[in-house]
């Protein structure tokens, strides 16, 4: 007891430090935030989501792009070493943490990891293309598409400063994180004269996330306990306690880029949702990449053709791989899988964010079966907008 105590009081400590140096450092910046055409020459993206919402695979989406570098939830460490605070109150630990990762400074880790470590220390380094290919790995060339097997095979036991060294050589960074549950948290990044973010909030369908979450239940338990501030206590969010505080970290996070944008937000935030993502993906990920200024490469649009129309949807999948198999009949999945009277419930503590979204409720079993009842509206009566104009229905 007497170390645990210990180990709290030290993270506490070293939290606290970590945020004055970046109170410090911002302090010296300035607040007030340039256009992004004025900003430093790299590129900072940050896809904010929750966990099973297809974030992982949007995230592969940049990361076997051959100007980017990218890394799944580096905060990953920070909830692990501090299970016992809750979401809240780690914010700004992970924001900092983001922070630092974004401007090439992995010294961030040293709080959260043993000092001798390797890359393969990192949370799930090996579905980074980057962290591949040279100059953290000669595995796979950057014009390549990795493969994480092999990945991991050949590259885990390189010193953990590569990742350090191939960062700086990237034109944009790339991360993905399922932890932050309130835009505004994120508003000194976005001031931050010396990085130039901009965020994509990928949404899915809340009924497609329950099913999915029911196929990894033991490993988001430690997770679930921290968003609902159990003290350390692992959850299983059979009464979907969890998914109430995902919706509405939705509606909060679209309803402030949306409306009554802050100046500095403006033009920085893409809302996008898994289902259009998967249904038209050429479409979809040519405007993401315009937003964040990247182009296709032939070889990338290859993978995504097979990655989006290949097989295996029914077959038993690990928790957080990515792999090929037909995209559009696994966002309807949940409509043979799910009980109606756990979709009823589902829609009633997710009401708010599907409206707001675009997803429409199944009033009885046999629309739930019927899968030419179309539950996700068009893009086109909503009038989503890439450049953070809110959606209006269309009469």
């Amino acid at each position: 007891m007497a170390r645990l105590r210990g180990t709290s009081i030290l993270f506490a400590a070293l939290l606290m430090i970590q945020t004055a140096f970046v109170i410090v450092m911002y302090s010296r910046n300035g607040t007030s935030s340039r256009p992004p055409d004025e900003r430093p020459g790299k590129v900072h993206i940050l896809i904010v989501s929750s966990w099973r919402s297809g974030s992982s695979f949007l995230g592969q989406l940049f990361s076997q792009h051959p100007d980017v570098f990218y890394l799944m939830e580096p905060a990953w460490h920070a909830w692990v070493a501090m299970h016992q605070s809750s979401a809240k109150v780690l914010h700004m630990a992970v924001r900092d943490l983001i922070r630092s990762v974004f401007l090439c400074d992995m010294s961030v880790f040293d709080a959260y990891m043993h000092k001798k470590r390797n890359v393969s220390d990192l949370f799930q380094w090996a579905v980074s293309r980057a962290l591949c290919s040279a100059p953290a790995c000669d595995s796979f060339q950057r014009t390549e598409i990795s493969n994480e097997m092999t990945c991991k095979t050949l590259c885990g036991k390189y010193p953990f400063d590569r990742i350090e060294q191939t960062c700086k050589t990237y034109s944009h960074i790339v991360l993905k994180e399922v932890r932050f549950f309130d835009l505004k948290v994120l508003y000194p990044l976005l001031k931050d004269p010396s990085l130039n973010l901009k965020i994509i909030h990928l949404v899915r369908d809340p009924r497609a996330v329950v099913k999915s979450r029911e196929q990894a239940v033991k490993a988001l338990m430690r997770d679930n306990g921290i968003v609902l501030n159990k003290n350390g206590t692992r959850v299983d969010d059979s009464k979907y306690e969890v998914m109430r505080e995902i919706c509405r970290s939705h509606i909060q996070i679209y309803e402030t880029a949306t409306q009554k944008t802050p100046p500095f937000l403006k033009g920085r935030y893409m809302m996008m949702r898994y289902e259009d993502l998967v249904r038209d993906p050429a479409i979809e990920i040519s405007a993401m990449y315009d937003f964040a200024q990247l182009k296709p490469t032939k070889k990338l649009e290859s993978w995504l053709y097979n990655i989006t129309h290949g097989q295996g949807a029914g077959k038993k999948r690990e928790a957080f791989k990515i792999t090929s198999r037909d995209a559009v009949n696994v966002s309807q999945a949940w409509r043979n899988a799910l009980p109606f009277e756990k979709i009823k419930k589902v829609q009633e503590v997710c009401k708010g964010a599907m409206a707001l979204l675009g997803y429409l409720d199944v009033e009885s079993e046999k629309e739930q079966k019927d899968l030419s009842y179309e539950v996700v509206l068009p893009r086109r009566q909503y009038q989503f907008s890439w450049s953070t104009i809110k959606e209006r229905k269309v009469k």
